[in-house]
């Protein structure tokens, strides 16, 4: 069962989600962000590998040769009221610590990481699941959270590359965003959705965004809440066939030489 999932994020007017970047500067509060993460009231809360990284208190786990561990899920804390999950495809972050802010870290991998990370994950009391063999699956990685932990909702906190991929999965449930009077301006940001492939031109499998609330908050700032409806299989696979059809038409347009 898949759990309900929220995504619930900060950005400037133009789209984008690192608040360093923005002018003036100062806008964003994170403590109002995480006022309204408190609110929603979620059981659990899912970031991508970059963000979870900033929270790492280690550079690297050693590389020595641990004794072979099976791929199955590994749990450190059962029955907390709320779990941090972390994207981890590769096994990149070494931890050092085995909660953030209270909440038990629950790594999500792939088959591919070696057992050394997973030695050193137990020694820092950091739970892990498996979701795929080579690349993580988001489909399975949700239904595994929602079977081993209990997991019925979840907080959906970025990066723009994690949102975007549950968004094409059609996996979001709700928008929960909370605009700053602030911009970005320049390039090189992520925006709230984004994809690491700049060539990648699957559409998100939307029917209806529903607007449920929209608040005028200190500051200036705007927490709006939208439900998500997402499209039928048939209806997602017309429309990628056009978007492809789209997309190879204009590669043809720009190939041509213009004198």
């Amino acid at each position: 069962m898949k759990p309900h999932v929220i995504c619930h994020m900060a950005t400037s007017l133009d789209g984008r989600i690192i608040p360093s970047r923005w002018r003036p500067d100062g806008a964003h509060s994170a403590d109002l962000y995480d006022r309204l993460h408190d609110e929603i009231g979620c059981g659990a809360w899912v970031v991508g590998r970059v963000t979870g990284r900033e929270f790492a208190k280690r550079d690297r786990y050693p590389a020595a040769p641990s004794a072979k561990l099976p791929r199955t899920s590994w749990i450190a804390k059962r029955d907390a009221t709320a779990y941090a999950i972390v994207l981890d495809s590769r096994g990149k972050i070494a931890w050092g610590r085995s909660d953030l802010g209270g909440d038990p870290i629950v790594v999500v991998l792939t088959e591919q990481v070696p057992d050394a990370h997973l030695t050193a994950l137990r020694a820092d009391g950091v739970s892990y699941i498996f979701a795929g063999t080579t690349e993580i699956d988001l489909v399975a990685a949700l239904d595994k959270l929602n079977r081993e932990l209990g997991i019925a909702r979840l907080l959906l906190e970025g990066g723009g590359v994690v949102n975007g991929s549950f968004l094409r999965s059609g996996l979001i449930d709700e928008i929960s965003l909370l605009i700053v009077p602030a911009i970005d301006g320049a390039s090189g940001a992520p925006a709230l959705f984004d994809s690491i492939n700049p060539s990648d031109v699957t559409l998100a499998p939307i029917d209806t965004l529903s607007l449920d609330s929209c608040e005028l908050l200190e500051g200036g700032k705007v927490w709006l809440r939208y439900r998500v409806k997402a499209t039928s299989a048939d209806q997602t696979t017309n429309r990628d066939e056009q978007s492809s059809s789209r997309h190879q038409s204009s590669a043809v347009i720009g190939a041509t030489p213009l004198h």
